[in-house]
């Protein structure tokens, strides 16, 4: 039953929400099954159980998205969602009194970091791909499967002289209206002379091997590993883990200090809420 509803899903949602929706639901299904449940006509008491179950190990945003796709999935299937009754709200309201709200930020990567990542590209395939990533993150402020979904069709030269790269899908943007995001000269040049090395069409980020034959595509889980990798070759252990979000937190940042508004931030950024936005800046500015 349960591959039957996620097939409806598929088109829907990108793969990755669908990969996230099931794995949240599988666990849910699981736990179901030792407690005597049914995942399909589960009694609010006995979420709000299964609330108290998870957050003893996982963080609360965490257990807040599992119940948001635990929600999504019951109703898109035709299911009664038993996740907005009162006994499992006040079990997340115990879980927040409990283990407070507060989420762990992503380091931030700013120009600062960027400059010193940068030196550590080599001159090789790998390192101009690093280089690429890294300006890309840096300028458009794009999560890591924005970032591996570019392509070299989706540069722009427009017509006032300036450039941009269009955004076909995002997270807020699922059914892909577009968006062109504006790049500066620079990073559309060094996209230009790595098209030169593995042709002008295509994903924009590459897989690149020891024997430096390029891939395809580069999957979004290497962003953090090759990240993580340049930090200890910048030897920047000191400033926390960088991660593919890392793009996003350190660009709000950067703009904060030029005098950018919260508006053109979150423009920037294609956060739709305020206060996720705020949550960053709150958290580093006086770092």
């Amino acid at each position: 039953m349960i591959d039957e509803i996620f097939e409806k899903f598929e088109g829907a949602f990108a793969d990755n929400t669908i990969r996230a929706y099931r794995s949240d639901f599988v666990r849910f299904q699981a736990w179901c099954d030792e407690a005597g449940y049914s995942p399909f006509n589960c009694p609010p008491s006995a979420v709000a159980q299964y609330v108290e179950y998870i957050a003893k190990d996982l963080a609360p945003a965490t257990v807040s998205r599992k119940l948001a796709s635990l929600s999504t999935v019951l109703k898109l299937s035709g299911h009664e969602d038993p996740t907005g009754v009162p006994e499992v709200v006040l079990a997340i309201k115990r879980m927040y009194r409990k283990k407070g709200r507060r989420q762990e930020q992503a380091t931030p990567l700013t120009r600062k970091i960027l400059e010193q990542l940068l030196k550590t590209c080599g001159d090789d395939l790998k390192g101009k791909r690093d280089a690429v990533m890294l300006c890309l993150g840096n300028e458009t402020m794009r999560r890591r499967s924005e970032l591996c979904r570019f392509k070299f069709e989706d540069l722009e030269q427009l017509p006032n002289g300036r450039t941009g790269i269009r955004l076909s899908f995002s997270k807020t943007d699922q059914l892909g209206s577009g968006k062109l995001i504006p790049i500066s000269q620079t990073l559309y040049d060094i996209i230009d002379d790595w098209g030169d090395q593995i042709g002008k069409s295509g994903f924009i980020l590459r897989s690149v091997n020891r024997y430096e034959r390029v891939g395809i595509q580069l999957h979004p889980a290497s962003i953090n590993r090759r990240l993580r990798q340049l930090q200890k070759l910048a030897k920047l252990e000191n400033i926390g883990t960088l991660s593919g979000h890392s793009f996003r937190v350190g660009g709000a940042l950067d703009l904060l200090d030029e005098g950018e508004t919260l508006e053109r931030i979150m423009l920037r950024g294609g956060w739709q809420a305020e206060s996720t936005v705020i949550n960053y800046l709150r958290e580093w500015q006086a770092v």
